[in-house]
């Protein structure tokens, strides 16, 4: 693999001085989080382990009691949630799929457990066909209706997935209110998006649901960073971390706080190193090499990089990493046509406005502006709000000479630096 082109030591110097001078006031402290970076049981990894022997058994014992499969599949899930071992969500797969065959595929429960395979997979367009056969068959269709919903989401097919969500509507439930509060947030109303899961989490709280508290409280984490609210976002990671503190998400939360908003890169690695004892991922290998060109260390950049396809190479994750490989590929010249490459695939995968940003990025990238500004216009603008797609349509309007459009950009980009990253600041502040 050719090495990528990496940012000149001059500009990581200015970006090293910037951030030692716009540190802001610390949010976090090492004892709040400390001892969840040393828990060295996992209850529900051996309680996940100890279900799967158990029901292999009887299944062993009783082959034609395929409900017994579907209840080790789900155990798998969550060994995969929990240690990011990708062989796990296959195993998911190979054990839902012999359930479906063995109904005929008339089960929806067992269709639906599948579909829901298939998008942590993002394999989304075989989900949307199980969800639809689900949804013929007519049992518990709200049930369904809300994966289609989640299922249109990330396919781009906003119009059904709206009526798909308008058919659900019921503002005392949990689901709804999640999915309410997704479908807002698309739409680029974030605080509107806030209230309803801050809605969702008082449902949890109410039931005392233990799984829906930890998902309502880290997603809210996510949500309450992207609107600025930091200190919000760092107590509900904590108190994520407080129900289950194994949960590698609320931690790399954190972590995110404490290199984004903190700038100490030191702290941030340390929690990242820590996590990937137990759920060692290629992402996290992208977060410490942002962290290594923050530091302005080219050589820890490579190694990060390099560790970070080195997974992808051993491992099959199928693609579920495009997006990032795509982004990679398109900083350098020498590997340019590569992310084009991907980015077409992807975008026959899953046509989003994200997927042709994706697109019009590695177009403009391979010296190619004006097929990046008519896709940019035609697929992504006004389509998607996420700061990154905001900065590449920026860049492909100032490649084309459109500055009037790129100051509105910047300024609202200038507002979002902590979702961005600290990388991304003087970036913006070149636009």
């Amino acid at each position: 693999m050719k090495p990528y082109k990496l940012i000149p030591v001059l500009v990581f110097t200015i970006l090293f001085i910037f951030a030692c001078d716009n540190k802001n006031t610390p949010v976090t402290k090492v004892a709040d989080y400390n001892n969840y970076l040393k828990v060295k049981e996992n209850k529900a990894l051996d309680f996940a382990h100890a279900e799967i022997d158990f029901w292999q058994k009887k299944f062993d014992a009783a082959p034609n009691q395929m409900s017994y499969l579907s209840i080790i599949a789900s155990k798998y899930a969550t060994l995969f949630e929990y240690t990011g071992e990708v062989n796990h969500l296959y195993k998911a797969e190979e054990l839902l799929t012999e359930v479906n065959k063995s109904y005929k595929y008339s089960k929806v429960a067992a269709i639906r457990s599948l579909a829901r395979n298939y998008i942590t997979q993002h394999r989304f367009k075989e989900a949307l066909v199980l969800a639809n056969k689900a949804l013929a068959i007519g049992e518990a269709r709200k049930e369904t209706q809300k994966l289609l919903f989640d299922v249109q989401m990330e396919l781009g097919n906003y119009t059904e997935a709206e009526k798909n969500l308008n058919a659900v509507k019921d503002m005392n439930d949990f689901d709804y209110l999640i999915r309410l509060a997704k479908w807002n947030d698309h739409k680029g109303d974030l605080e509107t998006a806030i209230s309803f899961m801050e809605k969702a989490k008082d449902i949890a709280e109410k039931e005392d649901n233990t799984t829906l508290k930890v998902w309502s409280y880290s997603n809210l984490g996510d949500f309450y960073g992207h609107a600025g609210r930091i200190q919000e976002s760092y107590d509900c990671y904590l108190k994520t971390l407080t129900i289950d503190p194994n949960y590698s998400y609320a931690l790399k939360g954190i972590a995110w706080i404490v290199f984004s908003y903190e700038r100490n890169t030191k702290e941030a690695k340390r929690i990242v190193e820590a996590i990937e004892l137990t759920h060692n991922t290629p992402d996290f290998c992208l977060l410490k090499s942002q962290m290594a060109q923050f530091e302005g260390n080219k050589e820890e950049v490579l190694h990060e990089r390099n560790a970070y396809f080195y997974m992808q190479e051993n491992n099959d994750y199928g693609a579920m990493y495009n997006k990032y490989n795509t982004l990679i590929y398109a900083d350098a010249k020498e590997t340019a046509s590569k992310a084009l490459a991907i980015a077409k695939i992807e975008v026959n995968h899953r046509p989003t406005p994200d997927s042709y940003d994706l697109l019009a990025w590695s177009y403009l990238k391979t010296g190619q502006s004006k097929k990046a500004l008519e896709i940019a216009q035609k697929y992504v603008e006004g389509k998607t709000f996420e700061p990154k797609v905001q900065y590449h349509l920026a860049m492909i309007y100032k490649s084309n000479n459109k500055m009037n459009k790129v100051v509105p950009i910047k300024e609202e980009l200038l507002s979002s630096i902590y979702e961005l990253g600290p990388n991304m600041e003087e970036k913006v502040r070149q636009l």
